[in-house]
C-alpha cells in the first residue's frame, strides 16, 4: 500500500449555473514533502468548511485502481490525479477492504479512516455532467476522508502502513451501503455506530434510522 500521488490546492472562485462558488475541489499534484497537520495539508484548504474539511475530514483519498474504470466510461474527459479532488491518490487501499477506524502510518503522519465521500454539486462541474453524482455512489468507488491523529510529513511514493485496523470491521463499502442502498439493515447499523472513529454525524443518521425501524418493526410507527 502506498500513497502514488499527493494533491493539495487552495479554493477559487467559479460560476456554476450563473452562480459564483467557492471550491477547493482543484487539485494539483506536488513533488516534494508536506506537513499533514489536523485540519488539513500545507497548501491546501477545504471551501465549504459545512460539508467538507474539520477534524475527520481533514484529508481525502481516492484509490489509483478506480482510474481506469471513469477513464473508460467518460474516454474524452482527461483525468490526472486529483481530479476527484483527493489529497491522496492511494494504491492498495479499497473500499470494501478498509474499515472506519484503520489507522495507517505515512511517512511520519498517522491518518485514520473516518468514512466515504459523498459527492456535492461541484464534482458535477469538475466533470462537466450532471450524472456523475449519481454513478459515483452507484459505482461505490466513493474513496475515504481521513483523520490526521498524528501530524508530520508525507509525500509521493511513502508506504501506507496498516498500523491499528479497527477491531469493528466495518467497510468504507459498509456505510455507503448503508447510506445508498440497503437503509434498512439493522445488524450493520448497530455494529457501525459502535465504532468510535465514525463521525457524529454519520452516527446520528444511522442512530435516527435505527429508530425509525425499530418502531416500525413494533408497530409504534
Amino acid at each position: 500500500m502506498r500513497l502514488v500521488s499527493l494533491n493539495v490546492g487552495m479554493p477559487r472562485d467559479i460560476v456554476i449555473k450563473g452562480q459564483s462558488v467557492t471550491t477547493g475541489i482543484f487539485k494539483e499534484p506536488v513533488t516534494g514533502r508536506v506537513m499533514a497537520r489536523r485540519l488539513n495539508l500545507d497548501g491546501d484548504r477545504q471551501a465549504d468548511l459545512s460539508v467538507h474539511g474539520g477534524p475527520s475530514k481533514a484529508v481525502y483519498g481516492y484509490p489509483r485502481e478506480h482510474y481506469p474504470f471513469w477513464r473508460a466510461e467518460f474516454p474524452d474527459l482527461e483525468l490526472p490525479y486529483g481530479m476527484f479532488g483527493e489529497n491522496f491518490t492511494t494504491e492498495g487501499v479499497l473500499e470494501d477492504a478498509t474499515h472506519i477506524g484503520d489507522r495507517f502510518r505515512i511517512g511520519s503522519a498517522e491518518v485514520a479512516v473516518t468514512g466515504p465521500r459523498l459527492p456535492c454539486y461541484k464534482l458535477a462541474d469538475r466533470f462537466g455532467r450532471d450524472d456523475i453524482i449519481k454513478r459515483f455512489l452507484q459505482s461505490g468507488r466513493t474513496g475515504f476522508y481521513f483523520a490526521v491523529v498524528r501530524e508530520g510529513e508525507l509525500g509521493p511514493g511513502d508506504e501506507m502502513k496498516l498500523i491499528s485496523p479497527d477491531r469493528h470491521h466495518i467497510t468504507v463499502a459498509d456505510i455507503t451501503r448503508l447510506y445508498w442502498r440497503d437503509k434498512d439493515d439493522l445488524d450493520t447499523l448497530r455494529r457501525a455506530v459502535q465504532v468510535e472513529a465514525l463521525p457524529e454525524s454519520w452516527r446520528a443518521h444511522f442512530l435516527k434510522r435505527i429508530d425509525t425501524r425499530s418502531k416500525r418493526d413494533e408497530g409504534t410507527l
